[in-house]
């Protein structure tokens, strides 16, 4: 059991740098995709986006935003989802927590479960418009499906990671992730930020979001593929170095791919389409 001085919140500069400069290659990226419609709509980064979020969301298109007229591979509530976690994962990383082990202290997880709820409140009244005649306390809005889905996403986030460190590392740092509300409002500044942006109509940041939020959905489930995995073969807690997790992160990745895959092509043989379903 290791325990050691948590070290500060801001982020380490070397790894600030090396995200800023992903973030600038992906923005190039992204101008050069988004300024030309037809290239736009045969993007191979967002087909196969498209194909992972197809396996999770129902992408229905009245119900995701759109890059100029191209439609996002998540629906606008998955998007907050798993952008938020990715947020989330990138935080932990940038601020050298990523074997930090323990869950955050009851007040804030209370705090996380009182989000995933209003976001089960919005989900179903939103829900309700399917049926015309259904009851209904406000108008859906996908800025509401969004900021909704963030919060859903700040807590798969801060408990997922958690679980995989607990799992991966033989010697893990029994800290909490997050370990007081101060803490917790940095994370969600940065993710009331990435809502703005998103907001913001931006294509280029769009296009960066979009990517990022099916990164996201991809790091939640190769987390919780690699936990079972290693539990499963009785291999948990062994790795010791970044070298160790090599393998079993390898292994979830793959397993990850191949169900998302399997899931949308199962879900794309009954219904013929990748957006929405019939008669939606």
């Amino acid at each position: 059991m290791t325990q050691i001085m948590p070290p500060a919140w801001p982020p380490s500069r070397r790894r600030l740098f090396a995200l800023l400069g992903v973030v600038g290659v992906l923005l190039v990226m992204g101008f050069y995709s988004v300024t030309d419609t037809a290239h736009l709509a045969h993007n191979h980064a967002l087909n196969g986006a498209d194909w992972l979020g197809y396996a999770v969301c129902h992408r229905i298109t009245a119900r995701s935003f759109t890059i100029n007229g191209r439609q996002f591979p998540l629906c606008a509530r998955c998007t907050g989802m798993y952008l938020g976690a990715f947020l989330v994962f990138l935080m932990l990383w940038l601020t050298g927590r990523q074997r930090w082990s323990l869950l955050p202290p009851f007040p804030i997880l209370l705090t996380l479960m009182v989000f995933v709820g209003i976001m089960g409140i919005d989900g179903v009244n939103s829900y309700l418009h399917f049926f015309p005649n259904a009851p209904h306390v406000y108008e859906p809005r996908n800025w509401l499906r969004l900021l909704t889905g963030m919060g859903t996403g700040l807590a798969m986030g801060l408990i997922t990671l958690p679980m995989l460190a607990q799992t991966l590392w033989q010697s893990p740092v029994w800290q909490p992730v997050v370990g007081n509300f101060r803490e917790l409002s940095g994370l969600i500044a940065v993710l009331g930020t990435a809502v703005l942006l998103l907001l913001s109509n931006q294509p280029t940041i769009m296009y960066v979001l979009a990517l990022a939020s099916t990164a996201g959905l991809l790091m939640i489930v190769v987390a919780l593929n690699t936990v079972m995995v290693l539990i499963v073969l009785r291999r948990d807690g062994r790795a010791v170095g970044w070298r160790e997790t090599a393998v079993p992160l390898l292994v979830g990745l793959l397993l990850s791919l191949a169900e998302l895959s399997a899931i949308s092509l199962v879900r794309f043989h009954f219904t013929g389409t990748m957006t929405g379903f019939p008669g939606l």
